[in-house]
């Protein structure tokens, strides 16, 4: 397990009733009704949340990547991130696709800097190994 050197921030939330609740973040910026997927209900479910997290800290790290490679990330960049779940004979598993638009840049800078991302990402390092990820450069 990697060890963190310095703690640059800690999201902290308090969730009640599961997947049927509520999470509400200590900071009060995040105050949301949780529904199941394919239930009724107004409220959005974990996989939305992580989809959400993920394809936002994923265009974080290209934007570094590009400072870094001297190229510019167009202004409708945008992660189209679709995660599925799901089950088999082990449980319930997650899968997951990142659909990376950079229109606008050179088919092969923009897949330097999406391969790279996906090396930098925080959530790319988490899921590595972990569950099957897909990502398509648009």
């Amino acid at each position: 397990m990697t060890q963190l050197d310095k703690v640059l921030y800690t999201a902290q939330t308090h969730t009640t009733g599961g997947r049927d609740g509520a999470s509400r973040s200590s900071d009060g910026r995040l105050d949301i009704k949780l529904s199941s997927p394919g239930a009724p209900g107004s409220g959005t479910n974990p996989e939305q949340l992580f989809a959400a997290g993920w394809s936002a800290c994923f265009i974080g790290a290209m934007g570094v990547v590009a400072r870094k490679l001297k190229a510019t990330l167009p202004p409708n960049t945008a992660v189209d991130a679709e995660v599925d779940l799901g089950t088999n004979d082990g449980g319930y598993l997650l899968r997951a696709r990142l659909n990376v638009s950079l229109p606008g840049l050179e088919p092969e800078v923009a897949q330097a800097v999406v391969d790279a991302a996906h090396q930098t990402c925080p959530y790319s390092k988490a899921t590595r190994g972990n569950i099957d990820v897909e990502i398509n450069v648009a």
